[in-house]
């Protein structure tokens, strides 16, 4: 039997109910390891507040969609009917499905200019690998969830936008008709999809989404935060074997993302109560319309943080796939002629081009298209190894590193527009460009992300005290 700690003498209440805790169970170690002593550099800016805020929204997602759940009805004949209810009968109904609606968009707001802060100061890069992979988990599961229950109001836009959505995997070559079949559960979006999607909405996605979110804050707590100069503060320590460079968590980030929390809110609650739908980018104007299935919205389109990688799926055309397959022609030729490879390899390049050029003909662009929206998900995931940078901020690159990644935004924030809209010859042009440029950041980057005079990265933090 262990040897519990006994309370010292004169403690208070607080302190013996502390004590008999620990002693069954370690709080205080907990609390010490990932709040108290967890050491974090002093040079954190406001691009270290979004982590928390993420967490913060996952909450108000879990609470509201709890009094969501309570009233709502998973059934194709009730559901619209349910929502409706929630909204004008139920007491503060309308803020907590407004709070659900408005939150699932900060939710990617946030993820978005979280993912991006990694992007800018090298967090993916070792020894932070597993912290970027459970991330970029999180964000995949975070689609999932947010695509699930965008189909549960079932009003005219979720309707047809999951009819869209699941279609697309018809395109699967073999599986597709029984992939879709499995998802919709009918040979239509029916009853039998909203409860399939009711189930992995407030049950299965969450679970695992949990499970990310503790993973990934175990093994950033293991690892150590990363910092704007990309400086491991492990490095440098003092005699007590404590970071030279860094402070406790607590109180010193609480402070700080606790003023980032209340700035976010201060934006979060104006939204909610004076611009819900955020002129319809939030809630569509349509899904305010119960679902008919027998009449089309004239134009069909998904929410605003799906839109990127929905224009890179339209983008995905005939010709497209022909200026793909010219591309890989010259590349193999180029790398015959003028890479220096040995006979073998040139081989080698010759076959995996002819083959690539055979698969992309072979499999319609409807295909290739989902491949490609997939595609620009997980190729996020491989981010860790595509960065050859001999450092890893943005800081102490060329500063042409900096417009690339200005660039990426802009493209990204363009393809993200042309989503939302109808499609026309000009916006498909510019979408191909734009997948053309997201895909080349990415697949180029071994390449692009050693050149150019890199500054000397100094040996310990840069920290100006604000």
């Amino acid at each position: 039997m262990a040897k519990f700690k006994e309370a010292p003498a004169g403690a208070t209440g607080a302190q013996q109910l502390l004590n008999w805790i620990d002693n069954r169970f370690p709080l205080s170690k907990l609390y010490n390891e990932h709040v108290g002593e967890y050491y974090a550099p002093k040079n954190f800016n406001f691009w270290y507040i979004f982590g928390s805020l993420a967490l913060v929204v996952l909450v108000i997602q879990i609470v509201t969609g709890i009094f969501l759940v309570m009233h709502y009805k998973p059934d194709a004949n009730l559901a619209f009917a349910s929502v409706e209810y929630i909204m004008r009968d139920v007491p503060w109904g309308w803020l907590i499905r407004y709070m659900h609606s408005t939150g699932a968009s900060a939710f990617f707001v946030v993820v978005y200019l979280h993912m991006f802060r990694g992007l800018l100061y090298g967090s993916y890069r070792k020894p932070r690998e597993l912290v970027w992979i459970f991330g970029c988990g999180i964000f995949l599961c975070l689609m999932a969830e947010a695509f699930f229950g965008y189909l549960l109001p079932w009003g005219q836009m979720s309707y047809w936008g999951a009819q869209v959505i699941v279609n697309l995997f018809a395109a699967v070559p073999f599986i597709g008709p029984d992939l879709a079949l499995l998802i919709r559960g009918d040979y239509v979006v029916s009853d039998a999809t909203l409860n399939r999607f009711f189930s992995f909405h407030v049950i299965a996605i969450p679970l695992v989404l949990i499970g990310l979110v503790v993973a990934h804050i175990i093994a950033l707590h293991e690892v150590g935060s990363n910092n704007p100069d990309g400086v491991e503060i492990k490095d440098k320590l003092d005699a007590k074997g404590r970071p030279l460079d860094g402070i406790p968590f607590h109180p010193y980030y609480t402070v700080h993302d606790i003023f980032g929390l209340s700035i976010f809110l201060i934006v979060f609650t104006g939204i909610i109560f004076f611009a819900p739908e955020a002129g319809g980018y939030f809630l569509e104007y349509n899904n305010f319309i119960p679902a008919d299935p027998l009449k089309t919205p004239s134009h069909i389109a998904p929410v605003w943080y799906f839109t990127p990688f929905y224009s890179m799926l339209r983008a995905t055309t005939d010709p497209m796939v022909n200026v793909l397959c010219g591309v890989i022609a010259i590349g193999a030729i180029l790398g015959v002629l003028k890479g220096g490879f040995r006979p073998a390899a040139k081989l080698v390049i010759l076959v995996a081009a002819a083959a690539a050029v055979f698969l992309l003909k072979v499999f319609d662009a409807k295909f290739w298209g989902v491949v490609v929206m997939g595609g620009a998900v997980v190729i996020l995931f491989f981010l860790p190894w595509l960065d050859r940078s001999p450092v890893k901020s943005i800081r102490y690159r060329p500063q042409w590193h900096t417009y690339l990644y200005g660039v990426f935004v802009v493209y990204f924030l363009v393809l993200g527009y042309l989503g939302i809209k109808p499609p026309s010859e000009i916006g498909t042009l510019i979408a191909q460009a734009g997948t053309l440029f997201y895909f080349g950041f990415f697949l180029l980057m071994p390449w692009w992300s050693r050149l150019g005079t890199f500054r000397p990265v100094p040996d310990r933090v840069v920290y100006v005290a604000h």
